[in-house]
């Protein structure tokens, strides 16, 4: 057996069309928030929650509670749901691929008919599905993961704008003079 001299390349994307073998159990698995995103965001939302309890002290009020996630919660990032897949291929061979997202139970049965586009995320991962379309059932189905906005929450990163723009105003402000 002679030994390639080149590495084998392999496809980055690829279609999976073949025969359900096994459904693994679904997993969850976190998405780490990088600190370049998540610091600046709280930096800047720091701003208008200070200013907020700035007035609420003036206007005696008192401090206003805020409702905020520990930073070791946000650190962790949204955890979603991959599901193991094993398709046996039109060329007979068996291909794991994995659902990221939430997919119920009864939409991908062992022995159903697939096709999906797959793509391989680095090294030697295993490929992950795009939308998969259940040719027994005729279903398409689109797994969604949770994102980066969905995790921080729309809130903190309206409060993180609002600090930018009143960091903005200040700037401005001050370069005028």
């Amino acid at each position: 057996m002679t030994v390639p001299s080149a590495a084998v390349q392999v496809p980055r994307r690829r279609v999976v069309l073949g025969q359900i073998v096994r459904v693994d159990e679904a997993y969850g698995r976190e998405l780490g928030v990088p600190p370049i995103v998540l610091f600046p965001t709280l930096i800047a939302a720091l701003l208008p929650e200070l200013l907020g309890l700035l007035i609420g002290l003036l206007l005696g009020k008192g401090p206003l509670g805020t409702a905020r996630r520990p930073l070791k919660s946000l650190r962790k990032g949204p955890e979603y749901l991959v599901t193991p897949l094993w398709v046996r291929d039109a060329d007979d061979s068996l291909v794991e691929v994995e659902v990221h997202g939430h997919v119920s139970r009864s939409a991908l049965l062992r022995t159903d008919r697939i096709r999906t586009v797959a793509s391989r995320p680095k090294g030697d991962l295993p490929l992950v599905a795009g939308p998969i379309e259940n040719l027994t059932t005729g279903r398409l189905l689109r797994p969604r993961r949770a994102t980066l906005v969905s995790h921080l929450g729309v809130a903190l990163i309206l409060q993180a704008v609002l600090g930018v723009l009143l960091i903005a105003a200040v700037v401005v402000l001050v370069g005028l003079r």
